[in-house]
């Protein structure tokens, strides 16, 4: 009667294991984007404006220099005060003036990039651009 408990066990441990391995064992970091070059473009509800924006130097764990061009200001006002991405350990990311206050804040897209989820509108996108 003692091995029915044993088997029990071992089967959980394996399909633990096997649900590990056929995920890649890569965990969180398979759903955020591949780091790129660091320029990325913002767009705004679809393709109706776009400006440059760049990631730059990592300055202590999750948060970077950032620096958005100057036109970003048509796509939403006060996003050209952003001088720091902070991003959070289940991949969202944050600009921000101060390095704390968000501006903005995108999720992981579907695909490749970020989409914003606050403010709520407009609905803005992140995608990495050719440097």
């Amino acid at each position: 009667m003692k091995t029915l408990p044993a088997l029990i066990t071992a089967a959980a441990l394996l399909g633990g294991v096997r649900l590990f391995y056929d995920s890649g064992g890569e965990g969180r970091a398979a759903n955020v984007p591949a780091p790129s070059s660091g320029n990325y473009r913002l767009v705004a509800n679809g393709d109706e404006a776009s400006c440059a924006v760049k990631r730059g130097a990592e300055i202590s764990y999750g948060l970077s220099l950032l620096t958005v061009a100057a036109n970003c200001r048509r796509i939403l006002p006060g996003i050209e005060r952003a001088k720091f991405w902070r991003e959070q350990d289940d991949g969202t990311v944050a600009f921000s003036a101060d390095g704390i206050d968000p501006i903005v804040t995108f999720s992981v897209a579907d695909g490749d990039g970020y989409e914003s989820y606050a403010p709520a509108l407009p609905l803005l996108s992140l995608a990495a651009a050719d440097p």
